[in-house]
């Protein structure tokens, strides 16, 4: 059985979202979220280091939010996104069109803001020309991590054919990820781990498989 997140209906007034500091959401709105922090490192034997997920949703958008415990947060340098987002801590967000990944996309989002987005099939076809269209993200890092806020418009999903509805309840195929990444002392280079909602299994770290994805259900209250 798949696991599943509820998306409660988001009551209240947003922010206008118009810059990069300007959360769309108040704190009050994101406190009555339901709180997802089943997160664990699927391929290494240690606890891993707190990943809170929450996410919200109106007539418009789909809302969506990161809490990440780090205390060696690494950023990674580069000429362009992709090499930035690469080499650095961030969060992920996959959506699929279905259970057999023949197409769906993913958003992988550093600290600072900057964003990795692909659309892709099974396995690791990618097409890196793709852009999410209406995402925008605000991030704030912190000195005990960063938060990373973001929305996308329903009908995003609704035109990649990634939205589904099932006997009155919308839903979406996703799976939720983070990269956690640490400098090791005196070596000059980076250790890399991975975090996952799902324990996707196998042998080698890939989240890009079928088992990786779960259901965010969106409810009305």
């Amino acid at each position: 059985m798949k696991k599943t997140y509820t998306v409660k209906r988001l009551g209240g007034e947003t922010g206008d979202g118009k810059n990069e500091t300007d959360s769309p959401l108040p704190a009050v709105s994101w406190a009555g979220a339901e709180v997802l922090a089943d997160f664990s490192f699927p391929w290494t034997d240690a606890k891993a280091p707190e990943t809170v997920f929450r996410a919200l949703w109106d007539e418009q958008y789909f809302y969506f939010r990161y809490e990440v415990l780090d205390l060696d947060v690494v950023l990674g340098e580069g000429i362009d996104s992709m090499e930035k987002v690469m080499g650095s801590d961030r969060v992920e967000i996959f959506f699929t069109t279905s259970d057999d990944l023949k197409l769906y996309y993913g958003l992988e989002m550093d600290p600072r803001g900057e964003v990795l987005a692909y659309e892709t099939r099974y396995h690791r076809q990618f097409n890196w020309d793709w852009t999410c269209p209406g995402l925008q993200v605000w991030p704030s890092l912190q000195l005990t991590g960063y938060e990373l806020e973001g929305r996308i418009p329903l009908q995003t999903f609704r035109d990649l054919g990634c939205w589904f509805e099932k006997g009155g309840q919308a839903y979406l195929k996703a799976g939720l990820f983070r990269a956690e990444f640490g400098q090791v002392e005196d070596a000059g280079a980076v250790d890399e781990d991975w975090i996952s909602w799902i324990n996707p299994g196998g042998d080698v770290p890939d989240f890009h498989v079928p088992a990786a994805f779960g259901e965010l259900q969106f409810v009305e209250d």
